[in-house]
């Protein structure tokens, strides 16, 4: 008899729990359960995005690196004095040969 009234209390208990009035006493708490599930839903998603865009900005910056590597290369190879003098030719400039002059102000009073 005791296994028949425990199981009569658990039925009991379970018709409690899922009558319609407890059902809609519970719902807000059903309807938080809701917001967070898409709250969470929608975290994994935007760190997906997230990490998506950090790679994709990583590469371009790697990119950005190499390029200004290369520019700076050939800057400096190009203001060697040789290769300048070889870039001025055509403009009919030539070395200085002679040591500059240089200029002094004197004042009259």
């Amino acid at each position: 008899m005791d296994a028949e009234k425990k199981q009569l209390q658990v039925r009991t208990q379970w018709k409690r729990l899922l009558n319609y009035q407890s059902l809609v006493r519970q719902m807000p708490f059903f309807l938080f359960l809701s917001l967070l599930a898409v709250g969470y839903i929608y975290n994994g998603h935007y760190a997906d995005k997230l990490n998506r865009d950090i790679a994709k900005t990583s590469k371009q910056l790697q990119e950005l690196q190499y390029e200004y590597k290369t520019v700076k290369g050939e800057v400096l190879f190009r203001s060697k004095q040789s290769e300048l003098m070889k870039a001025v030719e055509p403009l009919g400039l030539k070395e200085l040969i002679a040591s500059p002059v240089i200029l002094v102000e004197t004042k009259n009073k």
